[in-house]
């Protein structure tokens, strides 16, 4: 059976370009980095060209530019080392920011009696500036903001440049978890002023397990990995050098064909959005979907029905994949922190829709003809 894969804000599908360029390394150079002889060499000079891919795309420095296994050791990796390196006594983040984030702050309250305030939201996801600028107001403690880019479950998308006036406005640092924008959206770091970032590669076509940290060399923070000298004394470890080096290759495929990506993902999702409108009863949407959102997500509401419970599982019965949330959380009994943080009605089945440059409208189209099998009809459609 065919099956439809519409997840992929939890992952995406690993380009052939990326596996062929792996593969090849894997024959080609097995030394380790750290090793001064040729093979050692040859690997090293993969990893270096790496970082210096990256850092080209998003306008960084090479020296600011450091490999983890993905998003959540990156995003740790600020939080934590920023209070124990940089003096942060108070940090500012929102209720619906991804667990990674959440859970190291849970952690860094209790260890390091760290004061964490949230900024107020709105109904669709949105950071309200103005809490956020009285927050900064309040107290003159060394404080870090963490928000992310594009929440991962319902796609409301944050105004990266407001942040940052903001926060360079009270001196504050600013940390952005951009895992699922990276790759998606252009973001200069010599144009916005980001003190840390955080992406991930099996986000945007690479591999899992591979991530990296943009660290502004004005902020020296110590490693929170300790061992050997690798990544410049910044995280101890031997290099996963084809997951790195496939990261960025996907990342340079992503940019070179951004805008190409941005209007097919686009068509895509507006497709399946107004098929929904067009077909189903009562059908709403969680987040700022018609405002400032992730063209690459959909997150569906569906009314409180007989099969709207099922409606996820019904759904892979029948060949399609989706997400009920974060994939991360996938196995906890409680609902979505973020739906609750929005005031989302808990009577409702909301279903994340997420889309790549390989879907397709005929794919929409199967996924409407699927979802006429199990949900009521508009009544006007169904006479």
């Amino acid at each position: 059976m065919k099956r439809i894969y519409f997840d992929n804000a939890a992952t995406t599908p690993i380009s052939d370009e990326v596996i062929d360029m792996m593969s090849q390394l894997m024959r080609d150079h097995y030394g380790n980095p750290s090793s001064i002889h040729k093979e050692g060499r040859e690997a090293r000079t993969v990893i270096e060209q790496a970082r210096k891919t990256i850092a080209n795309c998003i306008g960084a420095s090479i020296g600011e530019i450091f490999f983890t296994s993905g998003g959540t050791e990156s995003n740790n990796m600020v939080l934590k080392c920023a209070v124990r390196d940089l003096g942060v006594k108070r940090i500012i983040t929102s209720s619906i920011e991804h667990h990674c984030i959440l859970h190291a702050l849970e952690a860094l309250e209790k260890e390091c009696n760290v004061k964490v305030d949230f900024v107020k939201i709105d109904g669709k996801g949105r950071i309200d500036l103005e809490s956020l600028d009285v927050l900064l107001s309040a107290g003159n403690e060394k404080t870090l903001v963490t928000l992310m880019h594009c929440n991962n479950e319902i796609g409301t998308l944050l105004d990266l440049e407001k942040v940052a006036a903001i926060c360079e406005k009270h001196d504050a640092l600013f940390h952005s978890d951009t895992v699922q924008t990276m790759g998606y959206f252009p973001i200069d770091v010599s144009k916005t002023r980001i003190n840390f970032l955080a992406g991930a590669g099996h986000k945007f076509h690479g591999p899992k397990g591979v991530g990296f940290i943009y660290i502004n060399g004005d902020n020296i923070v110590q490693p929170m990995i300790n061992g050997g000298s690798q990544e410049r004394n910044m995280r101890a470890g031997t290099e996963n050098i084809y997951g790195i080096a496939g990261m960025a290759k996907a990342l340079e495929l992503a940019y070179e064909h951004l805008e190409y990506n941005r209007e097919h993902i686009s068509s895509v999702r507006n497709h399946l959005k107004n098929s929904l409108l067009e077909n189903f009863e009562d059908i709403q949407f969680n987040g700022d979907h018609d405002g400032a959102h992730h063209f690459k997500s959909l997150s569906v509401s569906f009314p409180p029905s007989e099969k709207s419970s099922l409606l996820l599982l019904n759904l892979d019965i029948l060949g399609i994949c989706a997400s009920g949330g974060s994939a991360c959380s996938s196995g906890a009994e409680k609902g979505s922190h973020v739906l609750e943080g929005i005031a989302a009605s808990p009577d409702r089945k909301s279903i994340r829709f997420s889309f790549s440059k390989y879907n397709t409208i005929e794919e929409v189209d199967f996924v409407i003809k699927k979802l006429k099998t199990i949900l009521p009809l508009k009544k006007e459609l169904a006479s």
